[in-house]
Parts: structure tokens; C-alpha cells; sequence
């Protein structure tokens, strides 16, 4: 089963588990320069979904997103709201579906406590994904999106036989970058 994971946010995380269980994960910056307008933010999430389908060659079976409740700012919830509207307008167009998944749910799958500290998601991420190059908490959480999906969705783990060698991650600037697949 395709899975796609996202880590909500301006560094937004993204994991890709394809149908042979290969792991691919990174970090898009959707920052918009200060020359662009608020809504390059949107467009460029969604050039790096459409690059991902065109260099995978296959289009999700599962989107999974982390389900935020609660935000400490306006600027954040604006920014989650519009990322989580993007990631279900791209996928209803695809007729891909879509689940939120609670951060305490993603927290307890990676470090068995629903209130993990980052630092222990990514010591947990780099200790699961060896093979990822895992450069920040956004990655890792979405490593961690990814595999709450693939144990709640009953798709099968991979093991050491079915996952090829371990290749770079990797991590667009721009929509028009070539991912190694």
C-alpha cells in the first residue's frame, strides 16, 4: 500500500512508503520569499505533491496528516489550516483518501508516551529508519505519521529481504526538482 505522511508546517515533513516498502522522507520548505504573495504557500505544497506522484510513478493510496487540536498562535493555525485544506483538495481531485492522525496516537506509536518530547521522536525516528537521513523533527514526525498509518491500515511491514538499498532522501528547494527515486 502507498502511503503518503505529512507533518503539517511551514518546514513541512513528508514520508512516502511505496508498495515494496521502501521508506522515502524529507522536508519541504513552504515559506513564501518576500517578494511572493501568502498563497505561493499553497502552490508550492502543491508542486511538491505533483512532483512526488510524477517521480514515484504512483499516486497514494492513503494520505495520512497529523490532526492538530489545539495551536499556541493565530499564525500557526492559519498555516495548518491551510496546508491540511491543500493536502484534501489535491487528494479529493485524485480521489485519494485522506485521515487525520492525533498527535498523541503518533507520539505513543513512536516512544510508547502520547507526550513525547521532539527530541525523543527523532532519537526514535533515527533508531527505527536508520537508513533515512532524518535532519529535523518535522522528518521524523512524519516517519512516524507514516508508520501510525501502515499499522491502523493493516499494510504489511517490510523486511530487511524487501527493501532495496538504502538511497538519499530527498529534499526539494522548488516544485521542478528531480527526486531519486
Amino acid at each position: 500500500m502507498v502511503i503518503l505522511a505529512i507533518d503539517p508546517g511551514t518546514l513541512c515533513g513528508w514520508a512516502l512508503r511505496l508498495d515494496d516498502g521502501s521508506v522515502h522522507s524529507g522536508t519541504w520548505n513552504l515559506k513564501p520569499s518576500r517578494f511572493e504573495g501568502g498563497g505561493m504557500r499553497w502552490l508550492r505544497l502543491r508542486g511538491f505533491l505533483d512532483e512526488l506522484v510524477r517521480i514515484s510513478l504512483v499516486t497514494p493510496a492513503l494520505i495520512a496528516f497529523e490532526e492538530v487540536r489545539h495551536h499556541t498562535g493565530v499564525d500557526a493555525a492559519h498555516v495548518y489550516g491551510g496546508i491540511i485544506a491543500t493536502v484534501q483538495t489535491w487528494a479529493e481531485s485524485r480521489s485519494v483518501p485522506y485521515t487525520g492522525v492525533p498527535v498523541g496516537t503518533i507520539k505513543k506509536t513512536a516512544t510508547g508516551k502520547g507526550n513525547a518530547k521532539k527530541d525523543a521522536m527523532v532519537a526514535a525516528a533515527r533508531a527505527r529508519w536508520p537508513e533515512q537521513q532524518i535532519a529535523d523533527d518535522n522528518q521524523a514526525d512524519a516517519l512516524w505519521i507514516l508508520e501510525t498509518a501502515r499499522q491502523q491500515h493493516g499494510a504489511p511491514e517490510a523486511t530487511n529481504d524487501d527493501v532495496p538499498a538504502p538511497a538519499t532522501s530527498p529534499q526539494p528547494e522548488a516544485p521542478a526538482q528531480q527526486l531519486d527515486f
